[in-house]
């Protein structure tokens, strides 16, 4: 197990642009005592009331969103560029199926009640403040509609309060 420290939201300068859309991460939260995680590339970070905040969106059918639901934290884990195949395989298969961090040999740690993993090099700890349904209405261009959502699965949005921002040493 590596060393973790805390540093402050004010002192990370990582690109968030860069974290989210081109090197991703993996959503993990904690239901009935077992971990499950998904790869996202879609989300941000910014400050809503007042708040340093992260946002994340998931669709209805990821087994993920149902731990997502049931727990009140969540971290956000990233990685570094040595894991990319892990991290697509981790977006491809469900925790339905299998148990995903066991076939990859991810190690769970614990910021209190929140799920991170010792092999990323950066974990946000984050509880949830806000949770919304994408509407088709709400969506102005309507090519967005047609290009991401042809099943009708509308994202679920969640914004976390970020608690911590932990750096691997």
């Amino acid at each position: 197990m590596k060393a973790w420290k805390e540093v402050s939201p004010e002192q990370w300068t990582e690109n968030a642009f860069t974290l989210i859309g081109k090197e991703w991460m993996l959503v993990a939260a904690e239901k009935d005592g077992r971990v499950n995680a998904m790869t996202a590339g879609w989300g941000g970070l910014g400050i809503l009331w007042g708040k340093k905040v992260a946002f994340i969106f998931i669709r209805p059918q990821r087994f993920t969103k149902e731990f997502v639901d049931a727990a009140d934290t969540l971290s956000l884990t990233f990685f570094g560029p040595e894991y990319r195949e892990m991290l697509g395989y981790m977006g491809r298969v469900s925790g339905r199926q299998e148990d995903k961090i066991q076939h990859e040999g991810l190690t769970v740690l614990h910021q209190g009640e929140t799920p991170y993993f010792d092999e990323a090099r950066l974990a946000l700890i984050g509880r949830k403040i806000y949770v919304q349904d994408m509407k088709p209405e709400c969506i102005l261009d309507p090519k967005d509609d047609a290009q991401w959502y042809e099943e009708k699965d509308y994202h679920t949005m969640y914004v976390v309060e970020l608690e911590k921002v932990l750096e691997a040493e």
